[in-house]
């Protein structure tokens, strides 16, 4: 459902009837802290359980999960991984309902700074399988199915209401360099009557473009992931109160902000994807009146995406560093113990391997989807210590070989957005897998064509045009025959196409294919968008 329609009542109002509690996965305290204000305007018996809480507030949140009083759980994806915690609500009679708020982030984050996020089926499975929701604003059939594929619900219901926000304007202003972007940064501002979001696609240019709005005169405040919590905190509270005319941030801001009156995303630097850039622009006009999103596209600006794309995924070297790191320690403990087991946490082994945190994470999950190691209370333990092949280490790669070049594919269709000279709204809409319909009227190429079209004259008036040899009557221009231009296509041909795979032709209607996908149904596409399979 589109950002602002209200995802969350679908379930704090069943949390009220259930007999056990829900349990809801939030990515950001500052999203679970908000969560907890309403449903306590509301009257609705929540806790939450975070790193934020001191010793008291925790034993306290705790005691009341316990006696059955809390009807909703808000928890970060972190906390699923202790399985002491884990315990605790299967002790106190289980969950009624498990909730994955944001769940593109499985997607999104699961793979990069978020590791947890990998873990949430298995978090599931330790509460007795209950029921599961997902909910997000944005995601493709390729997110959808990742997101089902990690939470074990391949038979889930799909309920898919549209992204479409008609009160957002869509436009996208080619630049030449940094400062042709800073002068119509400036200029937006200065239009600008209310408040919004400036993000960038790193942290250096995040604090570039705070510094130099600030020495402009521009009421600005900053948010990225290296400042401290206290900071990040304090220019969040400051943008909700309205202090700020705008706010440079990474994509670390904004999840879940429930400010209604922001007026204006704008993109100093493209982002990864259309996923990520759409979620972005949605946070402008959560109440329903007009709002802009404006993306500033250079060309060059690729390059940092694809810096951040080289080294998103692991690599055959870390995967071998983390399993020797662990089996050097089981063979350590071995030769000091009598049972020759051991469990290391991931920081333990982080350090043996020389490989980051969240990496580490992310191969140990790898290696456990595998079968090779296994986690328990005390951290990972080999399940054997024969050191696996290059061949099976590859075959574990493999699904990060596919999601690199699918990653690669996602940038390749963000470019395709800002370059094109159709609608936008249309581009987004066959992205996530709707019908393309009809131009939107609230972008700036509808807007640009619209202007240029010459006036529509009337069916039945008759156009004269005067010769040498007298009057030549014609009727107009629209009831002329339109010239067919043959489609490479018929009924019953085979296709493919990048995203949706392989699939039949059923109808053509002059432009645009009927296809019948093999794994995501029934499309409706352009036919330049496909190619004959072999």
């Amino acid at each position: 459902m589109p950002t602002g329609a209200g995802k969350s009542l679908t379930y704090q109002l069943p949390a009220l009837f259930f007999p056990k509690p829900v349990v809801v996965v939030s990515p950001l305290i500052a999203l679970m802290q908000d969560q907890q204000d309403k449903a306590e305007q509301a009257e609705i018996a929540v806790e939450k359980i975070d790193s934020t809480l001191t010793r008291v507030e925790a034993d306290t949140a705790t005691g009341m999960i316990e006696q059955g009083i809390a009807k909703l759980i808000y928890v970060t994806p972190e906390r699923l991984e202790n399985l002491d915690f884990v315990k605790s609500l299967m002790d106190a009679g289980g969950i009624s309902l498990f909730v994955v708020d944001e769940a593109h982030c499985i997607s999104q984050w699961g793979h990069d700074f978020r590791p947890a996020y990998l873990g949430l089926g298995d978090a599931r499975k330790s509460l007795g399988n209950p029921p599961v929701l997902a909910l997000t604003a944005t995601a493709t059939e390729q997110v959808i199915e990742e997101i089902l594929t990690n939470l074990d619900c391949k038979d889930a219901a799909i309920i898919n209401e549209g992204t479409e926000r008609e009160n957002l304007f869509l436009s996208v202003h080619p630049t030449v360099n940094t400062n042709a972007k800073l002068a119509r940064i400036a200029s937006m501002l200065e239009e600008e009557k209310g408040t919004g979001i400036l993000y960038t696609a790193s942290i250096r240019s995040a604090n570039e473009l705070y510094e130099w709005l600030k020495e402009h005169g521009v009421s600005v405040g900053r948010y990225h992931g290296r400042m401290r919590t206290r900071d990040r905190e304090e220019a969040q509270a400051a943008f909700m109160r309205g202090d700020y005319k705008a706010i440079v941030a990474t994509k670390a801001f904004g999840l879940g902000i429930d400010k209604p009156d922001i007026r204006f995303i704008f993109h100093f630097e493209f982002p990864d994807s259309l996923e990520t850039y759409y979620q972005e622009a949605g946070r402008a006009g959560r109440d329903g009146l007009p709002s802009r999103a404006v993306l500033l596209y250079r060309l060059e600006d690729k390059r940092i995406q694809s810096f951040f794309l080289a080294g998103r995924y692991p690599k055959i070297a870390e995967l071998r560093a983390v399993f020797d790191a662990l089996a050097g320690r089981a063979s350590a403990e071995s030769a000091s113990t009598e049972t020759g087991t051991s469990s290391a946490s991931v920081l333990d082994i982080s350090a043996r391997a020389n490989v980051g945190r969240r990496r580490t994470q992310v191969i140990l999950h790898l290696l456990r989807e595998a079968g090779l190691v296994r986690r328990g209370k005390r951290g990972y333990t080999l399940r054997s210590t024969e050191p696996p092949t290059d061949e099976a280490l590859e075959h574990l790669l493999k699904t990060y070989v596919d999601r690199a070049q699918s990653d690669k594919d996602r940038l390749a269709d963000m470019m395709h957005y800002a370059e094109t000279p159709t609608c936008r709204t249309q581009i987004l809409r066959a992205y996530f897998g709707e019908p393309e319909g009809e131009p939107c009227n609230h972008c700036d190429n509808c807007t640009q064509q619209a202007e240029a079209a010459p006036p529509i004259e009337k069916k039945e008036e008759v156009i004269r045009i005067e010769t040498i040899t007298g009057p030549i009557i014609t009727t107009a221009p629209e009831t002329l025959p339109t010239l067919e231009i043959p489609l490479p296509f018929l009924p019953g041909d085979r296709v493919l196409h990048k995203r949706f795979g392989p699939g039949k032709v059923l109808d053509i209607h002059e432009a645009d294919v009927l296809v019948q996908f093999e794994r995501s149904g029934k499309k409706r596409l352009r036919a330049s968008y496909l190619r004959k399979a072999a």
